[in-house]
């Protein structure tokens, strides 16, 4: 096995492995998953003779230590403890109901001849882009697998529960060992003895502790429905599934059923003729079974020579152990009582049980003569498809899966676009499922900072409890907080003062309640903002910040034209609505803080807006520097639509997120404002985490052809109990529940119905 994953199986036969994600297949409409079996037949069609395909499906039991460490929140010895206890304790009993010890993969492996291994790289680099492309339109993503990777999928089946430790600089001081030397296990024993030690097994092997058994699919029907695979892979125990597909020769494959046609033709005038001997009609002679052959072998020449049906060569195949024959034995009827309804069964493999395990293997090839003839639709029977599951290490627990009852772990710190939005009616759970991942933040990453703007005062009691600091944003407040806040890192680029004399061309603009300022007005501005920040940039003191009352009188000096302007700005900067117009004089460096801004007038609501978007982007420039993670939530987003200014600058501040360590999460429940607003549009088309809760059957239907939700999908969002919905994190579409428990203090702090709490 390379160390690029290349594995030369035997001499002159390379392989490679690539995983593949999973599609929601089985929840799709039926259009849909034709839509799929259609694009996966094309994938088989585009294997030729030369080109050996495996496809494996692995099901294997995750270590206990390493599900905690995967699951559960970190204890950082704190007064927050106590709520990571909590948050653990109500994982643990979710995890309960579903099969999250199980880890379930899927690859896809393909082998062919080369003279060497350059040759064989080059030829296997090209199929694995082409393998790709064809998954992809089916919507799976695909990965190549590195040397180390097969290897320790190898092992993690050859050695279930071991860690993986091998190294390839290992290989340098033992020049007698290969890599199959470092993963296998210590012994195997192809005939076990029988647990009365009175016969050997013949359908077993032992290996290491364990005993394994390998069977394979016998009658395979052509006619067989889909979703044999799917009930398989849901068995709660450790075992692969394997199947084999060789293409044959378009006319090799004519020619053979061409003389299986003509044994058949024989076979029914030979039936024929004997009933004529015994004066027997001829319409009784030939068997159902005989017709039914005659039937399928002329209809499958049909298809290959008029539909584009290619006949390939099929091997199924599953592989299961346990501690003990007992254990096996009772996997194996499971197995067996779960494909009885499928008009097939599997059988045991007698005196084979070395060839039948190393087929079983990812490796890309069959060391077995067992296989079965079928069409290319036939073969696309046994799609690989399932369910989407969304299980990222280290993540923070969104709720269940739907379907497979399974945890929900995201982890969006590992996404591309990690930007969010939460959609849904009031009253459904949206404000909870936003406390809850607020909270976990808190819990699994203490050094991670968080701003939220809340402007119905619904996070107050949650910040408190977890030690952060509610910032009440009124006329009547104490607090303050200072529009001419600054860092040196504020600006994009070397020039922080640009970017903040936009900011302020903005504010000045919503005070003169302009639709645009005029460029004589924007050069006054931007003039008086370099004046006001020249000095403090020289020598930057926190004390020494610039405030309105500053940029008030550097404007003043601009001359008699800026005096409409001045006038505006007089309000705001010594009349009744001079909040803005002081030091900033609150903690604004606390890890968790909140922006209340229910008590801000409507004729203030627009700027006060602005001032704290401008606070957070200081927030995140700041953080840039010092590594952190800032993670901003706004609230109530339609508010902010609302006002042009207000939109703009949030979607700057939101493109400029993501490389400034930034990731936003926008939430309402006037669904309507943000598919009727342009930029909310893009900003929802390039969120990478969208949590979909209840929906107005209009909105729904919109949001589907946005984001191209299908109507199975979607129905997860119409009528659906409160904590409930779709979530869709980068491709990945996953319907939840999320149930927390009431009686818990976690539930207390994140509720936030105005029933319960009275």
């Amino acid at each position: 096995m390379s160390q690029d994953g290349i594995c030369e199986v035997e001499p002159g036969l390379f392989s490679m492995t690539m995983a593949f994600t999973d599609v929601n297949f089985q929840i799709a409409m039926l259009e849909e998953q034709k839509n799929i079996f259609t694009k996966y037949s094309e994938f088989l069609n585009y294997f030729d003779p030369s080109l050996h395909l495996e496809i494996n499906l692995v099901t294997r039991s995750m270590d206990e230590e390493q599900f905690r460490r995967d699951t559960f929140l970190p204890l950082h010895g704190d007064d927050r403890d106590r709520y990571a206890e909590e948050m653990n304790q109500v994982v643990a009993e979710k995890a309960l109901r579903g099969q999250n010890g199980l880890i379930r993969e899927k690859y896809v492996t393909f082998s062919l001849h080369a003279e060497n291994y350059q040759q064989a790289k080059e030829q296997l680099e090209n199929r694995a882009a082409d393998i790709a492309d064809h998954f992809k339109r089916m919507g799976s993503s695909t990965r190549i697998l590195s040397g180390i990777e097969r290897l320790s999928l190898l092992q993690g089946i050859m050695r279930p529960n071991e860690e993986m430790s091998f190294s390839y600089g290992w290989l340098l001081a033992e020049d007698n060992l290969t890599t199959k030397d470092f993963i296998s296990p210590g012994s195997y024993n192809w005939h076990p003895e029988h647990d009365d030690s009175r016969a050997v097994y013949r359908d077993r092997y032992q290996f290491g502790d364990k005993i394994g058994k390998t069977m394979y699919l016998r009658g395979i029907a052509p006619e067989m429905k889909n979703g044999l695979f799917s009930m398989l892979s849901e068995l709660p125990f450790d075992h692969v599934i394997t199947m084999h597909v060789d293409a044959m020769d378009q006319a090799e494959a004519v020619q053979e059923i061409e003389k299986k046609l003509a044994y058949m033709h024989k076979e029914e005038y030979d039936a024929i003729a004997k009933a004529r001997e015994r004066n027997m009609p001829a319409s009784i002679a030939v068997s159902y079974d005989l017709k039914s052959k005659m039937h399928h072998t002329e209809q499958m020449m049909d298809d290959i020579t008029t539909k584009n049906q290619k006949i390939f060569k099929v091997c199924i195949l599953i592989h299961t152990y346990g501690d003990s024959n007992a254990q096996l034995d009772e996997r194996v009827r499971r197995i067996c009582s779960t494909v009885q309804q499928q008009t097939c069964r599997f059988d045991s493999i007698l005196y084979e049980q070395r060839n039948a395990m190393n087929s079983m293997l990812p490796l890309g090839k069959k060391w077995l003569g067992l296989e079965r003839t079928l069409e290319t639709v036939s073969t696309a029977i046994y799609v690989p498809f399932t369910t989407q599951e969304l299980f990222q290490p280290g993540g923070l627990y969104e709720g269940i899966n739907a379907r497979s009852k399974n945890l929900i772990l995201c982890n969006r710190k590992l996404l591309p676009a990690p930007a969010g939005m939460v959609l849904g009616m009031t009253g459904y759970g949206k404000s909870f499922s936003v406390m809850q991942m607020v909270t976990n933040i808190m819990l699994r990453w203490p050094d991670d900072d968080i701003v939220l703007i809340d402007p119905e005062q619904e996070y107050t009691h949650l910040v408190t409890a977890m030690g952060g600091v509610v910032i009440d944003i009124s006329a009547s407040s104490p607090s303050h907080i200072n529009p001419m806040d600054i860092t040196e890192d504020y600006g994009d680029d070397e020039d922080p003062i640009r970017l903040k004399s936009q900011f302020l061309q903005n504010f000045c603009q919503l005070i003169l309640h302009s639709s645009e300022l005029s460029p004589q007005e924007r050069t006054f501005i931007d003039v008086a903002a370099g004046l006001t920040y020249q000095r403090y940039m020289a020598n930057p003191k926190r004390e020494e910040m610039p405030t309105l009352h500053d940029f008030y009188r550097n404007l003043a000096l601009q001359g008699e034209e800026v005096k409409p302007l001045l006038t505006a700005l007089k309000l705001y900067v010594s009349g009744s609505m001079d909040l803005f117009a002081h030091q900033t004089n609150v903690n604004v460096q606390n890890h968790c803080i909140c922006f209340n801004t229910v008590k801000l007038g409507k004729s203030m609501q627009s700027i006060g807006m602005l001032t704290v978007l401008d606070q957070v982007w200081n927030r995140i420039t700041r953080n840039r520097v010092l590594g952190r993670r800032t993670w901003v939530f706004t609230d109530e987003f339609q508010q902010l639509l609302g006002n042009k200014d207000c939109t703009d600058f949030y979607f700057q501040l939101s493109s400029r997120a993501r490389k400034w360590g930034a990731i936003l999460t926008s939430i309402t429940q006037h669904v309507r404002s943000v598919l009727d607003n342009e930029d909310a549009r893009r900003m929802l088309s390039d969120c990478g985490y969208i949590k979909l809760l209840n929906q107005s059957p209009d909105d729904a239907n919109d949001l589907a052809r946005l984001l191209h939700i299908s109507n199975e999908e979607k129905r997860y969002i119409e009528n659906a109990e409160v904590g409930s919905g779709l979530l869709i994190v980068s491709k990945t579409v996953v319907p939840f529940n999320n149930d927390f428990p009431k009686d818990t203090e976690l539930f207390r702090l994140m509720d936030t119905s105005p029933n319960r709490k009275s």
